[in-house]
């Protein structure tokens, strides 16, 4: 499986970065709760500043939970890919051995294989925009939060200098009104908190959310990097690889052809050593029996034998 190289504790690397610049943040705000205290709480003379500041808060925190549930699930998938990875190099027939069911890389190849079964052609274009189709969807809420967050800032400055603006209208009358100063003050002051809250909630949110995204393409890229890899050549049938067998079956029967006409030709030598070696019996046999007689009529003159004896 060194032709894979999977990133496969990237979202969970990601989660534990998000906690830890949390944690120093919110460090942050305890050591500095004095001013925090005097810019968002002392002294206000209406609810706006809290109101909009609680609605970028909340609006933050629904899209952080929602990425934090994210990066787990891409942190399952990503382990659950690894675990197939590595029944593919291991000895394990199942290639779903401790691989949950649920998981895209198990749909993946339970996909694939029934499109092989009923002799479909497997479309990997088509497979890989439907999973991304299908991923960016879970997305969509951090994404909308990640465009609107800097936003409410905006409307919140807006409402502030509305009410800055109607403080020094009171200014402007004939009689100095003290609340009108102090409306102008209010405004400005609240038109800076809600800035800075949407500003600090945005380089979080945004920063964390490209990390999503991140993730998102590292699962997606690394479950079409198997499929491509391994998965295709298991289960697609094309011309090329039809043609490619093909040429390897006539090269077999080839080498098998010459393995044969070999055989012959030793077969051949064989029999034509048989034969000789029959020829040379026969040729033994016959001076043998030239020989027996010559051996018999030595006997006979030696003994004086008649023909008859």
């Amino acid at each position: 499986m060194e032709q894979i190289n999977l990133r496969h504790r990237y979202s969970r690397n990601s989660l534990l970065l998000m906690a830890g610049v949390g944690i120093v943040v919110a460090a942050l705000l305890v050591w500095q709760r004095d001013l925090i205290q005097t810019i968002y709480i002392k002294d206000q003379l209406t609810t706006l500043g809290l109101v909009i500041n609680g609605a970028i808060l909340t609006l933050f925190l629904i899209g952080i939970l929602r990425m934090v549930g994210l990066f787990l699930s891409y942190a399952k998938e990503e382990a659950a890919l690894a675990r197939f990875v590595a029944n593919l190099g291991g000895d394990t027939e199942d290639l779903l051995d401790r691989v949950p069911a649920q998981s895209l890389i198990s749909r993946r190849y339970r996909n694939m294989r029934h499109l092989h079964e009923v002799r479909t052609v497997i479309d990997q274009n088509a497979l890989a925009s439907t999973l991304l189709a299908q991923e960016s969807t879970r997305s969509s809420l951090p994404k909308f939060i990640n465009n609107i967050l800097i936003l409410t800032g905006v409307f919140g400055t807006i409402l502030a200098l509305a009410i800055a603006l109607l403080g020094a209208s009171d200014l402007l009358g004939d009689n100095v009104d003290v609340h009108g100063m102090g409306l102008v003050v209010h405004g400005m002051s609240t038109a800076l908190s809600t800035t800075i809250t949407a500003i600090i909630c945005y380089l979080y949110f945004g920063f964390f959310y490209l990390k999503l995204t991140d993730a998102q393409t590292n699962l997606v890229s690394n479950i079409e990097e198997v499929t491509a890899t391994w998965l295709i050549p298991r289960f697609q049938v094309q011309t090329e690889s039809v043609l490619h067998d093909f040429a390897g079956l006539l090269d077999g029967l080839q080498h098998l052809v010459r393995q044969m006409q070999n055989a012959q030709e030793a077969v051949a030598i064989g029999q034509d050593n048989i034969t000789r070696t029959l020829q040379s019996f026969q040729e033994g046999q016959v001076q043998l029996s030239y020989d027996l007689a010559g051996i018999s009529e030595l006997l006979k003159r030696g003994f004086r034998l008649r023909d008859d004896t």
